[in-house]
């Protein structure tokens, strides 16, 4: 029998590494990025506080419009850059960015570009 590798579960193991050294304050928030097989989420959290101050997905109405006729890598570039919006509009203009153990390429670099572009800074 044929034993198929976990690859979520080598993520998890990954993303709890990482968040050991990565943290978010609040003058410095983390912006935290989950990726699914047709979606992604982009949240910005204060881990002093242990709360989300704001968050885009591609579920959300107004970005789903939007993304119905784009490809995944174009979906999240606007997700970054809805992130980053409403980061601005609270005040919060620099982050730590968590790639959530996802390797930085593809859809969680195009959101991550999609927020230095709309203003946020990593």
């Amino acid at each position: 029998m044929i034993n198929k590798k976990d690859k979520n579960a080598d993520r998890v193991i990954r993303h709890a590494r990482v968040r050991k050294k990565v943290s978010g304050t609040a003058e410095r928030p983390r912006l935290c990025v989950y990726r699914s097989t047709n979606h992604i989420y982009a949240q910005i959290i204060d881990d002093v506080k242990g709360v989300t101050l704001c968050s885009a997905s591609t579920l959300e109405k107004d970005i789903a419009v939007k993304v119905a006729d784009l490809n995944k890598c174009e979906a999240a570039k606007l997700v970054g850059a809805a992130v980053a919006g409403k980061a601005i509009a609270l005040g919060i203009k620099a982050v730590v960015f968590d790639r959530g153990g996802y390797v930085y390429t593809g859809r969680v670099e195009a959101l991550a570009t999609g927020a230095r572009e709309a203003g946020l800074e990593f």
